[in-house]
């Protein structure tokens, strides 16, 4: 079993910076994917970043000039650094890993809420 657990999230005017944490405990594969989902009201849940252990990225396009992504390996772990908050960005952000053949095995934390006020 893996435990996600997130932390960072709150309330942030636009224009700020928030920062997002995720600390992963449990059984898992040292390769894996671990990265940062979002999902707003009334929206499917979509794509924020992903990055890998061996360090390959991948962010969605709304996000990609705003956002940067990074992971301790040591101390399993991935951060969310965010910019630039509009308030379209307000959701909860859920940390997920991913591993496995197709990385099937694939586990989420509760969520953080984000707010961006305008």
């Amino acid at each position: 079993q893996v435990q996600l657990v997130e932390s960072g999230g709150g309330l942030v005017q636009a224009g700020g910076s928030l920062r997002l944490s995720c600390v992963a405990s449990g059984s898992f594969f040292r390769t894996n994917v671990m990265g940062w989902y979002r999902q707003a009201p009334g929206k499917q849940r979509e794509l924020v970043a992903t990055i890998g252990s061996d360090g390959s990225t991948n962010y969605a396009d709304s996000v990609k000039d705003r956002v940067t992504i990074s992971r301790d390996n040591a101390k399993n772990t991935v951060s969310l650094q965010m910019s630039s908050l509009r308030p379209d960005d307000t959701a909860v952000y859920y940390c997920n890993i991913a591993f496995g053949f197709g990385r099937g095995m694939n586990y989420w934390g509760k969520g953080t809420l984000v707010t961006v006020s305008s």
